[in-house]
């Protein structure tokens, strides 16, 4: 398994943005797809985005209406989510995942997890 560490949560209004930084503790970084997901308090939790070591990449489109992008950088093992025009339906605990090869956007395919980090938005 690999550790992840999240940072970059935090309280924002509506309209802002932020970006999640997650950094993987592992040799074999480019192996893993890199995945981010969120859960509200009392939903389940929901996938967001995921990323390959090429970059290749899906989203939910349902939910984020484009207005969040992932990417890594696999020279410092590290995957960002960028949040861009925060709505309130955004706050939620953003957890970062990790999985070997291929892109998946089921939560129980995932092996490693982050603590997670809080983002808050208030309207």
């Amino acid at each position: 398994q690999v550790q992840l560490v999240e940072s970059g949560g935090g309280l924002v209004q509506t309209g802002d943005s932020l970006r999640l930084s997650c950094v993987a503790s592992t040799r074999t970084f480019n192996n893993y797809v890199m995945g981010w997901f969120r859960q509200a308090l009392g939903k389940e939790r929901e996938f967001v985005a995921a990323i390959r070591w090429s970059g290749a990449k899906i989203s939910n489109p349902d939910s984020l209406m484009g207005r969040f992008t992932i990417s890594r950088d696999n020279a410092l093992n590290t995957v960002y989510l960028q949040m861009n025009s925060l709505e309130p339906e955004d706050t939620a605990v953003y957890y970062c995942a990790a999985r070997p090869a291929y892109l998946s956007s089921r939560a129980s395919d995932y092996e490693s997890w982050g603590q997670g980090t809080q983002v808050t938005v208030s309207s």
